[in-house]
This record gives structure tokens, sequence and C-alpha cells, in this order.
């Protein structure tokens, strides 16, 4: 039997500036994000607060991150990603530049709220660009290259802004990010220029765009149990990626007994691993899906696979002695949840018809992050009544494998499509 391929396409200068800029500001995101976990222990001195306080002030940026996804994905939808991703990124950079300036608990919780209503926009205009402006068997590519930039900012983060704090301390590491951010917020406007005409359909993967969704259709995507699974699916990635961004470092320098100074080197290790990790998802996934087989069934599978591989690691991780063998074992997590992570969102965007595709990622991304903001609370939480991490990782495994059966159920019922609501 003949294999069924799909023909080559290129990558327009920019389109690929684009995706240059994406990843430039997805490292930021994610080195604004972790800011506040490498500053844990002076701002908790300072502040005068339990870990269960600190865990709630983690949480309450996913909170508004995961509320204002509501909101972003009509928003992209309707007006680009340019304008959208350029108005989140300046709000945020604000906001983070004004934390060097805070003293109370309540003045943390704004700029936090801040911050997370300014990240929002960055996943589901990414998505939407991706989806407008590439083939079907460049995708997955692009969205790990997209993606993978999250990991590396979260890798970078804990060597550089240890740096930073031990050197200068923790307001001017706040300081210095946010000031960067605002300078990239101003080079996006510059160089990214908005589409003009109509986008390109000669090459069959572009559609043109369809009339923005009415409040009453968008209101109807809850009623799908597609998107609850898919929800619920993805809850079990970014409940386990918040875990580690939030307690990651306080877990190796108060659980293991590693010194400040190597908590920063070695907290990047995984986040290494999960980049590899999300470009060996890319790498595959579109290989393939030039082989001729159905996208949204390669990411399904693959985000259930790597799911389940990440909850074993995860569960491993308190019942090792060796902080080698702890650190391998988290490293293996991360590899696997950023495996299964970027097919989550690769199915999310191969599901959805174009004119929708960032109203749908954003939905996933809103009810699994809401659900992924326990965990920095529910940690701390644990923490102060246990003393010890092993029933965090615990929960921590439970609910990544919950993901992993979502999605084993989006596989068995072989759903390939989420409509348009009816107006």
């Amino acid at each position: 039997m003949a294999t069924v391929t799909s023909p080559r396409y290129k990558v327009a200068p920019r389109t690929a500036l684009a995706l240059l800029l994406l990843v430039f500001a997805g490292c930021l995101n994610y080195v604004d994000r972790v800011s506040l976990s490498i500053a844990h222990g002076p701002v908790k001195t300072m502040l005068g607060v339990s870990e269960t306080r600190m865990g709630g002030l983690m949480s309450i940026f996913s909170i508004a991150y995961g509320l204002a996804q509501l909101p972003v994905g009509p928003l992209s939808d309707r007006f680009g990603t340019r304008r959208v991703l350029g108005a989140g990124l300046t709000l945020w950079s604000f906001a983070q530049l004004l934390v060097a300036r805070v003293h109370s608990l309540f003045g943390f919780m704004g700029l936090r709220v801040i911050l997370g209503v300014g990240e929002a926009p960055y996943y589901p205009a990414s998505i939407q660009l991706i989806h407008s402006e590439l083939a079907a068997s460049l995708r997955a590519r692009a969205l790990a290259l997209v993606n993978s930039s999250a990991m590396v900012g979260q890798a970078i983060a804990p060597p550089l802004l240890t740096v930073i704090m031990l050197h200068y301390g923790w307001r001017p590491m706040f300081a210095i990010t946010g000031a960067v951010g605002l300078v990239l917020s101003l080079i996006w406007f510059l160089l990214l220029r908005d589409r003009s005409g109509s986008p390109p359909v000669e090459d069959g993967y572009v559609a043109p765009r369809a009339t923005p969704l009415s409040l009453g259709q968008w209101a109807r995507f809850f009623s799908d149990p597609v998107i609850w699974l898919m929800m619920s699916g993805f809850a079990g990635v970014n409940y386990t990626a918040w875990f580690y961004i939030a307690w990651l470092p306080s877990y190796l320098e108060n659980g293991r007994g590693i010194s400040v100074a190597h908590t920063g080197w070695l907290a990047a290790l995984p986040y290494l691993a999960a980049t590899v990790g999300m470009h060996t998802d890319g790498w595959l996934a579109d290989r393939l899906v030039r082989g001729g087989a159905p996208a949204p069934r390669v990411h399904v599978t693959f985000a259930m696979g790597g799911l389940f591989a990440s909850a074993v690691m995860t569960l491993l991780v308190p019942h090792v002695r060796s902080h080698v063998d702890a650190i391998a074992l988290i490293m293996i997590a991360m590899f696997f949840l950023q495996f299964a992570g970027n097919s989550a969102w690769g199915y999310a965007q191969s599901v959805s018809p174009q004119p929708i595709v960032a109203t749908v990622s954003s939905i996933q991304n809103f009810g699994s992050q809401v659900f992924g903001s326990l965990a920095p609370l529910l940690t701390g939480a644990i923490l102060d009544y246990t003393h010890s991490f092993n029933a965090a990782f615990g929960l921590c495994g439970c609910i990544t494998a919950m993901g992993g059966l979502c999605y084993l159920y989006l596989w068995r019922t072989r759903v390939v499509a989420v409509h348009t609501p009816r107006a």
C-alpha cells in the first residue's frame, strides 16, 4: 500500500519573525511567573506569613490567569495576536516592575492578579497564530518551539534570578525582569505587523476568518462533554506544572537540604528535560502526521501516554534517598509531562476549526489553570500540617494520572472535531 504523505511547506519570513518574538515572550513569561518561587524565603520573612499563605499568594496568580483565559480567547480570534498579546506583555511587565515597591501581602496579591491577567493571552494568541499561519505538518514543531520557550524560561530563571537576588536583593530582581519586559513589548509593537489583506488559502491550510462568536455560542461550548474532558485532562498537566513551579526550589532546599546557591542550578535541570520532551513530541507528531496519521489521534495518544509516565515518576520521587535519583526522577517526570502538554495543545488546535481555535484553546486552559491553581495552596497546607513533601508528591502523581484517564476516554471514543455552536 502506498504511503500517504503531506506536501512540505515553507515558513514565511513574517511568520518566522512572529515565532521568534513569541519565543522571547514565552521565556520572559515564565521567568516572571516563577520569580516569586525563587524569592520565596526572603518574601516570606518580609511578610511574616505561613507556608499556606505563601501557597495562596502563588495560587492567586494562577486563579487570575485561569479566569482571564475566558475573554482572551475570543479577543485573540477577533483582534489578532499582535494587539492582544502585545497589550498583555505590557501589562504583566508593569506589574512585575511594581513588585519591587510592594511592602504588604495585599499589595503582593494585587500585583500577582495583574500579572496573571497580563500573561493570560500568551498561549491562546500563540495557538491562534500557529494554526492560521502554518500547515498542519508544521504545527506540532511550532507548538513545541513556543511551548519549550516556557521551559527554557523556567530553566534559566532559577540560576539567573538566584544570582541577581544574592548579589542585589529580591526587589531589584523583580525590577530588572519587569524592565526587560517593557523593552520587549516595545520591540513587539515596532517589528510585528498585522497581516495585510486576506490570509492565503492557495495551499489549503489557512481558512478565511469567520464572523466572531456571539456570547450565546461561546457559552454553549460549556455544554460540550469533549470540552470538559479536554479541560480535565489538561488539568493533570497544569496541576503538576504548578506543583513543580511553586515548590521545586523549596523542596530541594528544605526537603533535601540543598543550599540556596546550588538549588538555583539544580532546579533548572527538570525544565531542560521538559524542553527536550516538548521537541520530541513535536518531531514525532509532525513525522506521523506527514505520514498520513490523523493529527487528533496522534496528539491524544501522546497526551495520554505522557501523563501516565509522568505520574509514575512523580509518585516515586519521595521514596528515593539519593539526591541524584530524586532529581533524575523529577527530570523524567517533567520530560513526559511536557511531552503530554505539547500534544494537549496540539489536540486542541487539531480538533478546532480555524475561526475558534483560540477560543477552544483558552477554554481548555481556563479550566485546567483554575484547577492547577490549587497545587501551590494545597501543597503549602500539606507542608504546614505534615512538615513533609511526601503526601504532596503522592497527591500530585494521582492528579497527573487522572488527567491521563481523561485522554484515554477521548482516545477510546475517537473524538476528531469540536464543532462551532449554532447561533
